[in-house]
């Protein structure tokens, strides 16, 4: 029983990201309140293991997509989703 629970929970975050995915590129036409939005992620990665930083802030290991000369395809930009957890990207591009 509670497998078929855990199933169905996944089964349903799945399917909300998905719908919210499809919900935000048909309502605005791919363009967030900034005029920029994401075209697709990035298809390259790489994997960033855990850290601390100079303040002393930990930061867990993560993939992220390689550096270029847009934030257009980040995994966190709106339009875009992360293809490892499945978040869609919410934050306005900046170049």
């Amino acid at each position: 029983m509670k497998i078929i629970v855990g199933l169905l929970l996944t089964l349903f975050a799945i399917s909300s990201a998905s719908a919210q995915y499809l919900n935000n590129n048909r309502s605005n036409n791919g363009f967030g309140n900034s005029g920029l939005s994401g075209t697709g992620s990035n298809p390259n990665s790489h994997y960033v293991a855990p850290h601390m930083n100079q303040s002393g802030l930990y930061t867990g290991g993560h993939v992220q997509t390689n550096p270029n000369n847009t934030q257009l395809d980040n995994y966190g930009s709106r339009g875009n989703v992360n293809p490892y957890t499945g978040a869609v990207g919410n934050r306005g591009a900046r170049y």
